[in-house]
């Protein structure tokens, strides 16, 4: 499974969210720091869930990379949007 879509599906089994976007960005970093050649280095997500909207922007982030689980560590670079 890809990894775009093994994010999907681990981010809406936690937050079931109105909003989920996964793009990858690692072509825009071909070449760079942190690019393991796996054209699956760098994403941008943008995520809305009631069950993220009361955290505080720190505890969004850690909710969500603890739905990552795993993953975060095969994947360099995360930009997230989270509401």
């Amino acid at each position: 499974m890809a990894v775009k879509d093994e994010i999907e599906e681990r981010l809406t089994a936690a937050f079931h969210p109105s909003v989920l976007t996964v793009v990858n960005e690692s072509h825009r970093h071909a070449g760079h720091a942190g690019d393991d050649g796996t054209g699956e280095s760098h994403f941008h997500i943008t995520i809305r869930a009631e069950a993220l909207a009361a955290m505080s922007r720190l505890a969004r982030h850690r909710a969500v990379q603890k739905a990552l689980g795993d993953l975060t560590s095969r994947i360099h670079a995360i930009a997230l949007d989270i509401g």
